[in-house]
């Protein structure tokens, strides 16, 4: 087997001269190729007709080969091996097209092996192998060139001729003799050959030019070939003249700065890369690093003490080494441990929010007996306007921390969370790491505001990303995909804040302590209004406090006629658009102090937004208020019900979702099948259409809880009996009548008594969700729990009375 083809024949002085190689060609050109060849395999090369090249015999089956070949007619057929790795020649391994060859010289050496000159003769095609040991023999046919004269073969010819010129000119180990023989070539057979084996393509390339019979046909894939190496070696020339005039500009700048630093030891002056290099020393000395990062920076700074400032990459490494130093790896604040002074803080700042502020107290006298406690991961959970936002900052400030505040509102990225790799131009840490190196300390509280606001795209998921961020058991080595190295998050107070549960991925919920911040009645609204709103609107609009005083009832009006929500975002606004008319009627001149009434809020907010429409929509048959629970807290909502003449079909309005659609079916079978337990006088429900309809079409209804208002709506409009005013209901309804319990009772509790309601009636299992509930709500409102929907009817149309030791905050129990 032939291992290798050598470029220049064996330096022998008994090897003929190129002419007489020439000679031999046109001889051997002349001479009958026998119809049985040997066949010997070559590695890695293809040898064309015409061309001369020199092998290398190693192995004694090559060698047997060759001694039968010289003791016979000297020719012998080269065929190429298409897996070259194998170390044994295959029959399976080799090519069907190969080149007729006469061997032109051969030359022993000392180490038993034997080098040979050969030329081709013509191309091959094997038909049958007639042996396969000791070597391969194999019948041929004797394949010519097919050549058709015309224009096409003629521009071919020229253009392959130029071409490949050119390419000797441009590649300096190609021979200049080899222009002198393309222009006195007149075959285009030969032609396309001679190029083929000097192109720098691959065998299987070489192969399939060499199985082409039409000359055409070898051209034009020639020429592709050539069209294809003249791009990347005008590519290859373009890049090599870029990289040598950036060699040059590197160099003068190299000897320019070495001139540069001469001068500068001469006059006495230190050199500024060495004073940068120092300082940064001292950086990250002073930054007390911890071991695995000291390593980076230690690595980063060496780097940079051997890079040109003008280097792109240095800018990149400085940068990174400055986030690396200016992290606070090792400064903390230190907590205020007096739970006394922290009540009062967090007292002064908010009302109520017992749970928030109780959890937070357990943190600090935990953090009192052990102090290498890890930092809680709480959830504020709760409507818009409740104080979830500026409880954190009430926590940070009683504990005396730093306080930083990250809206995930709308975050899609991952990246927002764990930074880019620095393999990005311009990239930078994520978010946490930025807010930790703007607070300058690891134990801040870090409020990440909106978490149910999180959105994933193509980025990333954000969300995902935060699963190691609020995870106790594994922040104390976060990850960065900037830093690259583990920062510890486990001294950090993380706090999240969601109006909603349902959108946390459940992982991420999973790690979270979830405390609910529930909206507020009207009574503790006048008191944040007195104790907190007004002295802040005061001192907005300059106003002194007795400039601007309120009644209490006016305080309510406001709270009751003008806004209607679980927080105090919107009385906030109203509260402000009082100030400013009183501060303009002060600054005008026109008055000095003024004295708001429950008469005088219409003057200044204008006429009533709200008005409790309960005893009006209730007077007529066929209206039932019902509880339900919203986004901002919970509000009542109001069930119609009609019938007409028709056959029985039962039609649903009002934007409602299917299981609410499906408990006004369970209400109407149910009724039906007990009309006369009920006291329904109806003979034939077929006769009849029935419609249920729910107001504020516009939004989407949906959840089990309306099914016995649904089912009340419908008893009142077939008994045609109006409903009691003022009284509201909440559950859900089966088929047998029982009524099961429901989510939300504290904000529908509070929305109902924001309405106006004073009944309210509850399934019997909810009983223990009342505990939530302000005692003041408890005390002026009275609570009816039912197990069946027939205990509801007597306190519904008022045939039945909740008991008067109801009013002392005792519920009826039926």
């Amino acid at each position: 087997m032939v291992n290798k083809e050598d470029k220049n024949p064996p330096e022998d002085q008994s090897l003929p001269k190129s002419d007489t190689v020439i000679e031999n060609v046109d001889k051997a050109d002349r001479l009958k190729i026998p119809e049985e060849l040997h066949i010997l395999p070559m590695k890695d090369t293809v040898l064309f007709p015409g061309m001369v090249a020199a092998l290398n015999i190693v192995t004694e089956r090559d060698l047997t080969l060759l001694n039968h070949v010289l003791a016979s007619h000297r020719f012998l057929a080269l065929v190429a091996q298409k897996e070259k790795d194998l170390k044994a020649a295959e029959q399976s391994n080799l090519y069907d097209y190969g080149t007729a060859a006469v061997v032109l010289q051969m030359l022993r050496m000392p180490d038993n092996t034997a080098k040979m000159l050969v030329q081709g003769i013509k191309r091959i095609k094997i038909d049958e192998y007639t042996q396969t040991d000791p070597y391969f023999k194999a019948k041929v046919t004797i394949l010519e060139d097919h050549i058709d004269s015309d224009k096409e073969m003629e521009a071919l010819f020229r253009n392959a001729s130029d071409q490949f010129i050119r390419i000797i000119n441009m590649v300096p180990t190609l021979p200049e003799e080899l222009k002198i023989a393309v222009v006195n070539i007149d075959n285009p057979g030969r032609l396309a050959d001679m190029i083929a084996a000097h192109l720098n393509i691959n065998v299987a390339e070489k192969q399939e030019i060499l199985e082409l019979v039409s000359v055409k046909a070898r051209l034009q894939k020639v020429t592709a070939f050539l069209t294809r190496e003249m791009e990347v070696m005008e590519m290859a020339s373009k890049i090599q003249s870029q990289v040598k005039s950036e060699m040059e500009k590197g160099q003068r700048e190299y000897f320019l700065r070495q001139q540069l630093k001469a001068i500068q030891e001469e006059l006495g002056e230190g050199d500024e890369r060495t004073t940068e290099v120092k300082e940064l020393r001292q950086k990250m000395d002073d930054a007390k690093l911890p071991p695995e990062a000291k390593k980076q920076a230690e690595a980063e700074l060496d780097r940079i003490a051997k890079m040109p400032p003008a280097s792109a990459e240095y800018t990149v490494s400085r940068t990174y080494l400055d986030w690396l130093i200016s992290l606070p790896w090792s400064v903390s604040t230190t907590d205020n441990l007096d739970i006394q002074a922290a009540h009062k803080t967090l007292d002064e700042d908010h009302y109520d929010l017992e749970k928030v502020k109780e959890r937070i107290l357990e943190y600090l006298a935990i953090r009192k007996l052990r102090q290498d406690m890890k930092g809680p991961i709480l959830c504020f959970v709760g409507p818009p306007g409740t104080g979830k936002t500026s409880v954190g900052m009430s926590i940070a400030r009683a504990m005396g921390r730093k306080f930083i505040r990250m809206s995930l509102g709308g975050v899609r990225d991952e990246a927002e969370i764990r930074g880019h790799r620095r393999t990005y131009i311009g990239a930078l840490p994520g978010r946490i790491i930025q807010n930790l190196r703007k607070a300058g300390t690891n134990n801040p509280v870090f409020m990440l505001d909106e978490v149910d606001k999180l959105g994933a795209d193509f980025r990333g998921d954000p969300s995902a990303a935060l699963l190691e961020v609020l995870d106790p058991e594994q922040n104390y080595a976060f990850s960065d995909h900037y830093l690259e190295v583990p920062f510890d998050l486990s001294k950090v107070l993380f706090i999240t804040t969601a109006n909603l549960l349902d959108p946390i991925p459940p992982a991420l919920k999973d790690r979270m302590e979830v405390l609910e911040l529930p909206g507020y009645t009207a009574e503790e609204k006048v008191l944040i209004v007195k104790r907190f709103v007004l002295p802040k609107e005061l001192k907005a609009h300059g106003i002194t406090e007795e400039q601007l005083t309120f009644d209490d009832d006016a305080i309510k009006t406001i709270i009751i006629e003008y806004t209607r929500e679980a927080g105090i975002r919107n009385l906030e606004r109203e509260i402000a658009t009082i100030c400013r008319k009183v501060a303009k009627d002060i600054a005008s001149g026109k008055k000095t102090s003024v004295h708001v009434s429950v008469n005088q809020v219409p003057a200044y907010l204008g006429p009533s937004k709200f008005f409790s429409e309960v005893a009006e929509r209730t007077t007529e048959p066929g209206v039932a208020t019902g509880l339900a629970w919203t986004q901002s807290g919970g509000d009542i909502l109001f069930i119609e019900a009609t019938n007409m003449p028709g056959t029985g079909k039962l039609t649903l309005t009002g934007h409602l979702g299917e299981i609410m659609k499906e408990s006004a079916q369970a209400a109407m079978s149910y009724i039906r099948a007990r009309t006369d337990a009920i006291g329904i006088k109806i003979d034939d429900f077929h006769k009849y259409d029935f419609h249920i309809h729910v107001p504020a079409g516009a939004i989407p209804k949906d959840g089990p809880s309306a099914g016995v208002t649904i089912a009340m709506a419908l008893i009142s409009l077939l008994k045609g009996t109006p409903i009691v005013p003022y009284v509201a209901m909440t559950g859900e309804i089966t088929l047998r009548g029982n009524v099961l319990p429901v989510g939300g009772i504290k904000e529908k509790v509070l929305a109902a008594k924001r309405a106006g309601i004073t009944t309210v009636i509850l399934p019997e299992r909810n009983e223990k969700d009342l505990v939530d509930v302000p005692e003041n709500a408890k005390k002026e409102m009275k609570f009816v729990f039912v197990d069946k929907v027939d205990e509801m009817i007597p306190f519904v149309f008022g045939t039945k009375k909740p008991e008067e030791v109801v009013r002392k905050a005792q519920p009826v129990r039926v």
